[in-house]
């Protein structure tokens, strides 16, 4: 399983058990990983709130020991209850655009598990969470955007590449960095992805460039 301690605000909107688990959801995708072990996979451990942006429903993930973040969107009651598979995609798409090589994409893929809730809290991790809840507002009103329209995937990448302050580390955490050294991998240059994103976006529709 993977553990998030969600906020009490997001905690109301979810379905889930008295173990903590989310109810299976027929009509989502089969899921990656392994759903009848209870055992913490070696990515568990995040920090989730439940944002209003545009009044839209929008949670933020965060990885407790990497500030690694997950953005999901525009949620609708029924996508509370298919949260297992919503987390599971947008990680991993969050992952190709941050240029994880196969090995990294594989690995992720092997440890993702159900989702299991409570409300432990670390005021460290949920610092970094409301500074990045801020800062993806802040963006969006800049850029004058529909929420509709925004790309999670690229606005988690954006997050991830930035520096984090862990209380009682001296260092700083770059989030992309060590989620890559969990995983073990490789990834692209930040500057190689931005070039190729740059050419991808001649439209003009992507919201925030990397």
């Amino acid at each position: 399983m993977i553990k998030i301690h969600a906020t009490k605000k997001l905690l109301t909107k979810l379905p889930i058990n008295e173990q903590g688990f989310l109810p299976p959801d027929k009509n989502a995708p089969p899921q990656q990983g392994n759903t009848t072990d209870h055992s913490e996979s070696l990515l568990s451990g995040w920090h989730a709130n439940l944002i209003t942006l545009q009044r839209r429903n929008c949670i933020l993930f965060v990885h407790d020991t990497t500030r690694f973040p997950v953005f999901i969107p525009c949620l609708t009651k029924p996508d509370f209850a298919a949260l297992d598979w919503l987390f599971q995609d947008a990680f991993m798409n969050t992952m190709l655009k941050i240029g994880a090589d196969d090995a990294m994409m594989n690995r992720a893929a092997d440890l993702l598990q159900p989702l299991c809730f409570d409300s432990d809290c670390n005021r460290s991790v949920q610092g970094t969470m409301n500074q990045m809840a801020g800062d993806i507002e802040n963006s969006i009103n800049f850029h004058d955007v529909n929420m509709q329209d925004v790309s999670p995937y690229r606005i988690s990448a954006w997050l991830a590449d930035r520096p984090c302050n862990i209380k009682g580390q001296k260092d700083c955490a770059w989030p992309i960095r060590a989620m890559s050294e969990l995983l073990g991998g490789s990834i692209e240059s930040m500057q190689s992805i931005k070039r190729k994103q740059h050419t991808d976006s001649s439209d003009g529709a992507e919201i925030i460039e990397l």
